[in-house]
């Protein structure tokens, strides 16, 4: 594959997973905005719980399946005989670790650069979304203390 085929090819793949990682985090948003404040200490900690679970299960669904879309472009273009071997080479670029182990042969490595960038982005993507959902719970925690106790006083 030339060069240009593979910056082609890499390019239309990172703009399907950015789009399919921006749905993916709009569905979560769109299911946290049903998310109510809870009548009780009690059940407002176990929301809270429920939230943070949802959502980081929410991502690792979100970075499985961008990860299977890449290893589906490696089966689909025979670059790796089976799933197993697609799937790991996938996994260990697309989160940056790279064993070394199972490497793309020439003409092909330009995709596994890119996926391993697309990764990267995309992960710390999910870190900033993890980190404001955080934030923000605890803002609201603070917003019903601060109203129990003008209730109290």
């Amino acid at each position: 594959m030339t060069l240009s085929t593979q910056l082609a090819l890499a390019s239309l793949i990172v703009a399907a997973m950015v789009l399919f990682h921006l749905l993916g985090l709009a569905a979560l948003l769109a299911l946290l905005r049903r998310h109510r404040r809870a009548t009780s200490p009690a059940r407002d900690m176990a929301m809270s719980v429920l939230v943070v679970m949802t959502v980081a299960f929410g991502l690792f669904a979100l970075h499985t399946c961008e990860i299977w879309g890449w290893a589906a472009v490696y089966r689909g273009l025979a670059i790796f005989a089976g799933w197993e071997e697609a799937l790991y080479f996938s996994t260990t670029t697309y989160v940056t670790i790279g064993y070394g182990d199972v490497v793309l042969p020439h003409g092909t490595r330009i995709l596994g650069a890119i996926e391993g960038a697309n990764g990267i982005i995309l992960l710390g993507w999910s870190t900033a979304f993890f980190f404001n959902i955080v934030d923000r719970m605890k803002l609201l925690e603070r917003q019903l203390e601060d109203e129990a106790e003008r209730y109290r006083a």
